[in-house]
């Protein structure tokens, strides 16, 4: 069996799935990323770099197609030069999210593509216009419309796709949902699980080399970068409230200054810093500690009396799964893909997303009461080993590499011009 993985920043989301692939007699499996990405051992990651960037002139709706075309591009180039050395995949998957697979079936019509179907985007009953926040204009609908053609070519493509969520498979349009099939990618949770006696000492900052226990009262936040898709800014307002009324509790926040989803403030250099001007904390109490090794990570998690999880209707974190696998006490937002992995009341809380005042009594209440919270974190355990397994995921990925193959198509020309 000859695998190729396609995705910008290889491994990604694959990386389960191509290390353990990789070590199958019989199996070749090769990947392709851009310059940039980390790569995985043990798989050989044949790298890429488009011609050039998008042209700062082309009109603002079509600047995220011609990024995906100029990697589409620069993907095919590089299925060329395999395909003249003999080398034609049995499958390709691929996370099509940058338009790196736009021309794999003119390369090699005959393979099966199966690609990651993370979003696609809404006017309506999503992310966006969520926030009343931060109201949305008609220029921004039009503009989000406009992305979805990319996606939608992604989606006519492949053979077949597969997304992590129910929630995010009904994003998509009706016409393709039969394509998808509905199956996460797992967590690590032989490396996650609760810990009594675990301690966090801050990395850096003011309070660097303060020591925090489990045990201790520990609010805990995580996010990729801390920004408004992640409810960060309802979070600190909260945490405003929380160390008001509980005078020697200690919060962790990880995370970014980057933003990964939406935009930038723009009377500040970033979210963190716009929302310090904002509230009033404790410095001596509040410790951000910017983007962590996982096993550094995974001390917070375990040393968390409360975890804090909101987010927009939006594509579902890590982080939350990996918070319920360590028993955290999980206070997720009320918000649709929270909903499919906590049960209020059963392994975690929900709260509404914009009610940072819930968010905080909800909080100071796990602080002032841990015993309580015990049957839920380990529900929350439970609730994860169940659905979360990486090995259910392999199992869903590797039935769809061995479905029918398409149709044949004519191949391209030999070279690609650079325009």
């Amino acid at each position: 069996m000859r695998v190729l993985f396609v995705h910008q920043n290889f491994p990604g989301q694959f990386r389960h799935a191509a290390a353990e692939w990789a070590k199958r007699p019989g199996w070749q499996v090769l990947a392709i990323g851009r310059d940039t990405a980390p790569g995985l051992p043990g798989v050989t990651c044949l790298r890429y770099k488009p011609h050039r960037a998008a042209q700062k002139t082309q009109h603002p709706y079509l600047r995220t197609m011609e990024n995906a075309v100029l990697h589409g591009q620069a993907v095919a180039r590089v299925l060329q030069q395999l395909k003249a050395k003999g080398f034609v995949p049995d499958a390709i998957v691929a996370h099509p999210g940058w338009g790196e697979t736009l021309y794999a079936k003119d390369i090699f019509p005959n393979t099966r593509l199966v690609h990651y179907c993370e979003w696609y985007y809404s006017n309506e009953a999503a992310d966006f216009g969520f926030d009343p926040e931060f109201p949305v204009t008609l220029d921004d609908q039009l503009r989000i419309r406009t992305w979805n053609a990319l996606h939608l070519l992604n989606l006519q493509n492949c053979d077949a796709g597969v997304t992590p969520t129910q929630w995010q498979w009904s994003r998509h349009p009706e016409a393709y949902r039969s394509k998808i099939t509905v199956a996460h990618e797992g967590i690590d949770t032989e490396r996650l699980g609760p810990d009594p006696y675990a301690t966090f000492t801050i990395p850096t900052g003011p309070n660097k080399g303060l020591t925090l226990k489990a045990g201790e009262p520990v609010v805990t936040y995580v996010a990729r970068n801390l920004e408004p898709y992640r409810g960060f800014h309802h979070f600190m307002r909260a945490l405003q409230v929380v160390q008001r009324e509980h005078k020697t509790c200690h919060a962790i926040i990880v995370g970014g200054d980057g933003v990964s989803y939406g935009r930038k403030p723009v009377e500040a250099p970033n979210w963190r810093e716009h929302m310090l001007r904002e509230v009033s904390i404790d410095p001596g109490r509040t410790h951000f500690v910017g983007r962590l090794p996982h096993q550094h990570y995974i001390r917070v998690l375990q040393a968390s009396t409360a975890h804090v999880y909101l987010t927009y209707p939006f594509v579902l974190s890590w982080s939350v799964l990996e918070a319920l696998a360590s028993e955290c006490l999980a206070i997720g937002s009320d918000t649709a893909p929270v909903r499919e992995v906590i049960c209020n009341g059963e392994n975690g809380m929900l709260v509404d997303f914009f009610d940072h005042i819930a968010i905080a009594q909800i909080a100071i209440d796990a602080l002032e009461h841990q015993a309580k919270t015990a049957p839920l974190r380990r529900s929350a355990r439970r609730s994860v080993l169940k659905r979360f397994e990486r090995g259910h995921y392999l199992a869903s990925l590797n039935s769809l590499l061995h479905g029918a193959h398409s149709r044949s198509t004519a191949t391209t020309a030999s070279s690609l011009e650079q325009t």
